[in-house]
């Protein structure tokens, strides 16, 4: 018996075979994606249109019906941009990220090169390096509250006895020169842990064959470092220093717990500026603004590090 074909000379039932089971297989596709795409919509992009749209309005986080909500344009905008605390909140940030990125990047991979050794009892050193990634940061806030104390702090106490009390008691958090940089430590201590695991992960990909070629070559552990483990470990290099940007410019927890962005604005962060506006100050239409243009200068950074640090594909 013939079958009839089609212009591509396959058979008619065969070709409605494969659009059958083509069909299928998108129908699956789309069944399996529905979850994430749904959560998507409900809380990233229906709330970044609503933000959007409250950005162009004077609403406030409880409505008053003798005052209703007024479309306003661009006028928060223009507030925005003129509004002296929330460019220092932005220069906060990338100082933050400028010197927390690098430092915390540096100590993660000096960790790595610690614990990715088969020694006894290695194992505990990971945990204890690892621990303060698992600690709430509420807490760990409250912990170095206590260290920082200008009286009975720790760390005044230890300074004082290795200067052999030359070096007087400093309000870490009440003083605007020491806050940030003692939130800076706070931050590289309690998150370098993360960025260390992630570089043990990436040690222990590199083929041990490349280590034992320099090795009959002549090479010391310098140029084995150099020349081996640095180069293998560029994919890895890049998404911690990517992921520890965006957490960077997200911050706000350790902030609002020790200092709530003072003192005189020296720790404001754009998070704390947005917390305090949209839920201190009751101004949802003003915080909204600063979410808007806070999104998109984090989404040119990330498009920024996306561009110029390119991964290498195995």
């Amino acid at each position: 018996m013939n079958m009839e074909e089609t212009s591509t000379g396959i058979p008619n039932a065969y070709s409605g075979s494969l659009k059958r089971q083509k069909r299928r297989e998108v129908l699956t596709a789309w069944m399996f994606s529905a979850p994430s795409l749904i959560l998507l919509i409900l809380f990233l992009i229906t709330p970044f249109i609503m933000a959007f749209i409250f950005s162009l309005t004077d609403q406030r986080l409880i409505p008053n019906l003798n005052v209703p909500t007024e479309f306003i344009g661009l006028r928060n905008y223009a507030r925005l941009f003129s509004d002296e605390t929330f460019y220092r909140a932005i220069l906060n940030n990338f100082l933050f990220a400028v010197v927390v990125v690098p430092v915390q990047t540096a100590f993660a991979l000096l960790l790595a090169l610690l614990i990715n050794q088969r020694l006894r009892g290695i194992t505990v050193f990971r945990t204890i390096y690892f621990s303060p990634v698992v600690v709430t940061m509420v807490v760990v806030a409250v912990v170095w509250s206590n260290l920082f104390n200008p009286g009975q702090g720790f760390i005044n106490k230890f300074l004082k006895f290795i200067s052999f009390g030359s070096i007087k008691p400093l309000g870490w958090l009440q003083d605007p020169v020491y806050a940030f940089p003692a939130i800076m430590l706070l931050s590289v201590w309690q998150g370098v842990g993360f960025q260390m695991i992630i570089f043990l992960a990436g040690l222990q990909d590199i083929p041990a064959e490349l280590y034992e070629a320099s090795r009959v070559d002549g090479a010391n552990k310098r140029q084995r470092f150099r020349f081996i483990t640095l180069p293998q470990l560029k994919n890895t290099t890049i998404f911690v220093v990517i992921t520890t940007t965006i957490l960077a410019f997200k911050l706000f927890t350790q902030v609002w717990v020790l200092t709530k962005g003072g003192p005189q604005n020296s720790t404001m962060t754009t998070i704390v500026f947005l917390y305090r506006q949209g839920f201190r100050q009751l101004r949802v239409g003003y915080a909204s603004t600063i979410a808007i243009v806070f999104f998109v200068i984090v989404l040119i950074i990330s498009l920024f590090q996306r561009v110029f640090l390119k991964e290498e594909r195995r």
